[in-house]
């Protein structure tokens, strides 16, 4: 079974709500155009100034995700 990695990319600030779930959007669109799987992707508020959006993939194409993408860390994914 393939480890699956959640990649996560910080927001801070007043504004960074409304940023994290803009770039949810986004997450979501790079993984159309490269045909990812799983399509896990969310936001999460953790006051008002911190959210954070994250995106989930196998471990084995999350190297060239990372490289790609630049997420502030990541974690293993816990379904």
């Amino acid at each position: 079974m393939n480890r699956k990695i959640r990649l996560i990319w910080d927001f801070r600030g007043p504004a960074a709500a409304k940023t994290a779930e803009h770039h949810e959007i986004h997450l979501k669109e790079y993984i159309l155009i490269e045909n990812l799987e799983p399509q896990i992707t969310g936001h999460q508020h953790i006051n008002e100034m911190h959210s954070l959006a994250f995106m989930v993939v196998e471990e084995k194409n999350m190297i060239a995700v990372r490289d790609a993408l630049k997420p502030h860390r990541a974690e293993v994914y816990q379904e």
